[in-house]
């Protein structure tokens, strides 16, 4: 009996920010782990999560948007999104169907063209399209500009079935064995992951003025004797009146944002989930090494 073949490697999803990387990511794993919004810039740390097929085990690790910063997270942003480059086996270069390519996407082209793995185009959004000539004309543009190992359009948001794309990833993928468990969906700490989500029901709630501001800090988590979980989250902001933004009138909106985010973590941990929110003014803290750090957006990394 012949042995069937076995593939396993690391697979990065890059592009510029709001191109549906954090969607694309999550409907290929089945899972919600990372968290989406219709803010460009929503995702800040490299975030990794983990599908088996019959025949592989593909890690994605979805990377923040290449962009050009304008303070120190952003630096660290596309510090963390560039450096993936050189540390998988495939990259995912998603770009977006109803956007013309731009000196964004030409800035992505020559990061890839300093590298040697294997790169897809992605061309997300598709389901936006109404005609299928303008689909023909993003696929000439870019394959004359870069040398893809193939293409594969989608959406990330209306596809049901996504076998083509991860068809692609694993014909590219080295030969090898399972490298974690099969029960472990991301190699995310719960805290961090619940930080995530909390982070991400504040973006959907606030204004244009708050979402790049805010930072989420879990100051304590405990697993209880029943099981039950306690977390107490600090949400900060960079200015007192996006205090009150955030906290709505008689905290109409925090309450909110607390009970949407514990219903996403009760589901992903299976257990019930006490969480308590405090809101906290830290000025220009994207700028500040320290408060970075503290972030978990470390300057080192």
């Amino acid at each position: 009996m012949i042995e069937k073949k076995h593939f396993s490697g690391f697979v990065a999803l890059i592009g510029r920010p709001n191109v549906g990387k954090s969607t694309l990511m999550n409907k290929l794993v089945g899972e919600k782990v990372a968290i989406m919004s219709d803010r460009p810039q929503t995702t800040r740390n490299k975030i990794m999560c983990i599908l088996n097929t019959d025949n592989a085990q593909i890690m994605f690790l979805d990377t923040p948007g290449i962009h050009k910063p304008h303070h120190k997270l952003g630096e660290y942003m596309v510090r963390i999104a560039e450096n993936t480059l050189r540390d998988v086996d495939v990259v995912l270069f998603i770009v977006d169907a109803t956007e013309e390519r731009g000196a964004g996407e030409d800035y992505i082209i020559e990061k890839l063209e300093k590298i040697n793995t294997p790169v897809i185009l992605v061309i997300n959004k598709i389901d936006k399209l109404d005609d299928k000539e303008k689909l023909f004309k993003i696929i000439e543009g870019y394959v004359g500009a870069y040398d893809f190992k193939s293409v594969v359009p989608l959406s990330a948001l209306a596809d049901k079935d996504f076998s083509p794309i991860l068809h692609e990833v694993t014909k590219n993928l080295p030969e090898g064995p399972k490298l974690f468990p099969d029960d472990l969906l991301t190699d995310q700490p719960m805290r961090v992951v619940a930080a995530e989500l909390i982070r991400e029901k504040v973006l959907k709630a606030t204004r244009d003025e708050v979402p790049h501001s805010i930072a989420i800090e879990i100051e304590d988590f405990k697993i209880r004797d029943n099981d039950d979980a306690y977390i107490r989250a600090t949400i900060f902001v960079e200015r007192e009146s996006q205090k009150g933004i955030v906290i709505g009138s008689k905290g109409s909106l925090l309450k909110n944002i607390g009970k949407r985010a514990r219903r996403d973590i009760e589901a992903i941990m299976g257990n019930k989930v006490y969480l308590e929110l405090w809101v906290k003014v830290k000025p220009d803290w994207r700028n500040k090494d320290k408060m970075l750090k503290q972030f978990g957006y470390s300057r080192d990394n």
